[in-house]
């Protein structure tokens, strides 16, 4: 069994100190490698770093709807230029996207709408950070003419939102909140959507699964993951979990693992 961790901030500092550790550990339960978004200019240096670090790990350079406040259009071309120059070890544009809780959409779109465009021009994959604004998401791809391989990641909107996305040629990240009981929506959603189009993923630190601390969170979890889905579509984990790792490798790159 191969399982990768799509979207894992392991270079976030509640990974210090213990990263072989928790490489070591997830190993056990399958897992040959993870993805580091990189968030804001400020932190590329420490994902590409951390990456280079140990075997099996991938990172991507974006800016956050969270901090695009805070940025400006040097932190863009400092984007577009460090994708031009990029390492092997670099599979895509992101995190970034829209957040109808945290920010201004407003501000966020145009942002979101230039990373869709990078994305495009340096032929990348984009990972989407969608919050409460699905529809807008889908919005932004169609109005780009998008036909690239993208993540949403951490979805938790309705099946017919994730079919649209699905259909533009987006995968979903299926996370710990499929493990959840109470995340009803998302449960049934992820459990009706084809197998070709998920890839697991634990957003850790954060996204944590049920009885697991908040802020806790670790891709030594995603084996967890991978067994509430496989309960949840009633299929068998070894079938499941190849075809999640052909997804990722279909979304990222062949052979990177």
């Amino acid at each position: 069994m191969k399982l990768v961790d799509a979207h894992c901030h392991f270079d976030f500092p509640q990974f210090d100190g213990k990263r072989s550790q928790e490489l070591a550990i997830a190993a056990e339960n399958g897992v040959v490698g993870l993805v580091i978004p990189g968030v804001r200019r400020s932190d590329w240096g420490r994902v590409q770093s951390t990456a280079q670090a140990f075997p099996g790990l991938y990172y991507c350079l974006g800016i956050h709807p969270w901090f695009v406040e805070k940025s400006s259009s040097e932190d863009l071309d400092a984007l577009k230029a460090a994708l031009a120059k990029r390492s092997e070890l670099c599979v895509g544009v992101g995190e970034c996207g829209l957040d109808r809780l945290r920010g201004n959409m407003g501000i966020q779109l145009p942002w979101f709408e230039a990373q869709i465009n990078l994305a495009s021009e340096v032929d990348c994959p984009l990972v989407i950070h969608s919050v409460r604004a699905h529809d807008e998401v889908h919005a932004a791809l169609r109005r780009a003419n998008w036909s690239g391989r993208a993540l949403v990641h951490g979805f938790s909107g309705s099946y017919q939102q994730a079919s649209k996305l699905v259909d533009l040629g987006c995968y979903v990240g299926v996370g710990g909140i499929i493990t959840h009981p109470r995340a009803q929506k998302t449960r049934d959603t992820i459990a009706r959507l084809p197998l070709e189009t998920l890839v697991l993923e634990t957003d850790a630190p954060d996204m944590a699964p049920d009885g697991v601390k908040p802020g806790a969170n670790s891709p030594v979890y995603l084996r967890r993951i991978l067994e509430s889905l496989c309960d949840l579509r009633n299929e068998p984990v070894g079938e499941v979990s190849s075809v999640l790792f052909s997804n990722t490798e279909l979304l990222y790159g062949q052979s990177l693992w």
